[in-house]
């Protein structure tokens, strides 16, 4: 009878703690400072302190991956007081190396805030203006054309293997170390193709020192305007966009994560807040807790294929 006492007692303090919450200042751990993450979590911070009348403090964690941000927030209080504020990388690096944490198990889905398209540009001089026309030149030169990425297991690279993997065509990767040095071979004529982050690729598509051929949505993407999908010009299917989603601490009260989710869809929905998403290159999504945790888990299923299809390890 004690136990049962002692259990319906921690009960409704858990209730009790929910339902007064938030009661103090909230953290959110994200990458670190001035990159893409960093300014997705800063604006949904001052929203969320708007709304909820209590201080949003973003913490910067960079490093490692994603690992140390990640394993913060899982050994955290789940008590909705420490957030988590990731992109892909958090669930695509236990695919490549041991982590302290399970993506799956260790974080309680909030929403899944932003998604952010790719486009796969070639260098002007590869004689191709659509995916039908480089498909048939890969397939007529099988690993003769190069791809860039900014390095093994990256999200630049895990883009061109699901590519190559999708369309059963051979591609020779060129790793790069980051992003920028490998946009930069590309323009330079080292390399012929890369799968890029919008941001990076377009001020380059519009100088005419790469071509783009498509977006890497499931769907055109209004950042894009007139560019067609990879999944509708040669590769049924295809689909890879960057993630930016709120998690937290596994065990955390329904109720909790049902008031961050509310409040947080609301921050994303003012006009204003989506202006600002839409002009740094990502597309405000604002899903509930399960749509995300469906998300996580089937980018899981279709990346843990791609990499052990194509041998990856990271760097």
């Amino acid at each position: 009878m004690q136990c049962v006492a002692a259990g319906a007692a921690v009960a409704i303090s858990a209730v009790t703690a929910a339902q007064s919450f938030p009661a103090k200042a909230i953290r959110i751990v994200t990458n670190e400072p001035g990159a893409g993450l960093d300014f997705s979590a800063r604006l949904i911070a001052q929203g969320l302190a708007a709304r909820l009348k209590q201080a949003v403090i973003v913490d910067n964690r960079g490093g490692a991956g994603g690992i140390i941000a990640g394993e913060l927030v899982a050994k955290s209080a789940a008590d909705g007081y420490t957030l988590l504020f990731y992109s892909n990388g958090l669930w695509t690096l236990p695919l490549l190396q041991k982590a302290p944490f399970d993506p799956l198990r260790d974080f309680a889905a909030v929403t899944l805030a932003l998604t952010s398209p790719g486009i796969l540009v070639v260098h002007p001089s590869l004689p191709v203006k659509s995916v039908k026309e480089l498909l048939a030149l890969a397939r007529a030169r099988p690993g003769e054309l190069n791809v860039a990425s900014g390095g093994n297991g990256a999200p630049t690279h895990l883009a061109a293997e699901l590519f190559k993997l999708m369309a059963r065509v051979n591609l020779t990767h060129l790793p790069y170390k980051g992003s920028g040095p490998a946009l930069n071979a590309l323009v330079g004529g080292e390399a012929h193709l890369m799968f890029t982050v919008a941001n990076g690729g377009l001020p380059h598509v519009r100088s005419g020192r790469l071509r783009a051929l498509a977006v890497t949505s499931a769907q055109p993407s209004a950042l894009l305007p007139g560019l067609p999908t990879i999944a509708a010009t040669g590769v049924p299917g295809y689909e890879a966009v960057t993630m930016q989603a709120l998690f937290a601490p596994a065990r955390t009260p329904q109720n909790v994560i049902q008031l961050l989710n509310q409040e947080t869809l609301g921050v994303l929905r003012a006009p204003e807040v989506r202006e600002k998403f839409f002009n740094g290159a990502s597309e405000v999504v604002g899903s509930s807790p399960d749509q995300l945790r469906a998300a996580v888990a089937a980018d899981m299923a279709k990346l843990e294929r791609v990499i052990k299809a194509a041998g990856i390890v990271a760097n």
